[in-house]
């Protein structure tokens, strides 16, 4: 898979406001170096499965029932940036924690963008169908315990390097998992907020009860 050309500086920096970041020359310059140490050092890798529906042991809580309603196949879905991406956010958070948190906001859009990518790819392998948008483990009522079921099932640990630990926490830590319905109509589509954020976790406009528009 080919590693993004930039990373959503955008993105990065509606995160960031969140936390109170004002951006000045300093911080430009704090951005662009992080920028450049991420994209040296991630390695982004995914994996995709087909799958029939309806199957009982992915279809935990009415959450993702809803949201696969009318789709007769699903795409179970892994993706990771590595483990290089982990261990600098390790250092960085010893070392500086102002860089700390730009480091972390910016692998958070990586992993997103790396997703997107993934999307559009897996869509070309499908013509005259439609994708709905991934919904992971952990978001409403769907169980995080699946990440353990998503990853056995596409051979994650031995193919890309990516596990579950036994709190749920996916290693590396920035990867996701998820699911997709494929229809075959057109799909609506629906404002995802923030219970379908790979931010949420961490995000800083929570903290402080609000949230970015998305």
């Amino acid at each position: 898979m080919n590693i993004p050309d930039r990373i959503d500086r955008r993105e990065a920096v509606r995160y960031m406001g969140g936390a109170g970041v004002m951006m000045n020359a300093d911080m430009e310059r704090l951005m662009d170096g992080c920028e450049q140490e991420l994209l040296r050092v991630m390695q982004p890798k995914y994996l995709y499965q087909i799958v029939d529906l309806p199957q009982e042991a992915l279809l935990v809580g009415g959450d993702i029932r809803r949201h696969l309603k009318g789709c007769r196949q699903a795409v179970l879905f892994c993706a990771t940036l590595g483990a290089a991406v982990d261990r600098l956010l390790r250092v960085a958070q010893v070392r500086d924690m102002a860089r700390a948190v730009v480091l972390d906001s910016m692998a958070s859009v990586a992993i997103e963008q790396v997703c997107r990518q993934a999307d559009e790819s897996i869509a070309a392998q499908l013509p005259g169908r439609f994708l709905t948008f991934r919904y992971s483990p952990g978001y409403g009522d769907y169980p995080i315990e699946l990440q353990k079921t998503f990853l056995r099932l596409l051979d994650a640990p031995r193919k890309i390097g990516l596990t579950v630990s036994d709190s749920c926490l996916l290693v590396p830590a920035k990867s996701v998992t998820a699911i997709a319905g494929i229809s075959d109509v057109p799909v609506e589509r629906q404002r995802r907020g923030c219970a379908v954020c790979n931010l949420r976790d961490t995000c800083q406009y929570r903290k402080n009860g609000d949230h970015c528009g998305f």
